[in-house]
């Protein structure tokens, strides 16, 4: 069963984002009260829990939001998603935008480790429905209508 590990939110860009506990998605915006949020591709962002403890295992201990996402989860494997896929987080519908992006130059995870997971494992989504989602929420993928 996949479910959310936590919820995480920065108020200002280049700062890390921290737990909270709920985030409210909307539709045509992404997280209230989040400094990357707005009329975009990249609205909401998503690490699998798996992925961090391929971190973990240099040796080095990773808070939730470390990576800049916005949603730790468990138990569903995001980076095999196909672009398009929309997803049921809590309240919450997204359609899975983008797979990875490219850590930018000052990236604390890669300056510290040598790599980082977001560029391959990390996902992004626009929100196609609005609600809640906080940490122990279900996450399923949305059939689609035939």
């Amino acid at each position: 069963m996949a479910e959310v590990v936590s919820v995480n939110i920065s108020e200002k860009r280049g700062t890390v984002k921290h737990e909270a506990d709920s985030i409210v998605l909307k539709v045509g915006h992404g997280i209230v009260g989040d400094a990357h949020a707005g009329n975009w591709h990249r609205q909401v962002s998503l690490l699998a829990e798996e992925s961090i403890d391929k971190m973990r295992g240099m040796g080095v201990e990773f808070e939730n939001g470390a990576f800049a996402e916005n949603i730790n989860t468990v138990g569903i494997d995001l980076k095999s998603l196909p672009i398009g896929t929309d997803i049921s987080v809590g309240e919450a519908v997204l359609t899975v935008t983008q797979i990875g992006k490219e850590c930018h130059n000052d990236c604390e995870v890669k300056r510290i480790t040598g790599k980082c997971v977001m560029p391959t494992e990390g996902i992004f989504a626009v929100v196609k429905k609005g609600g809640t989602v906080r940490k122990g929420d279900l996450i399923s993928i949305v059939e689609a209508e035939k």
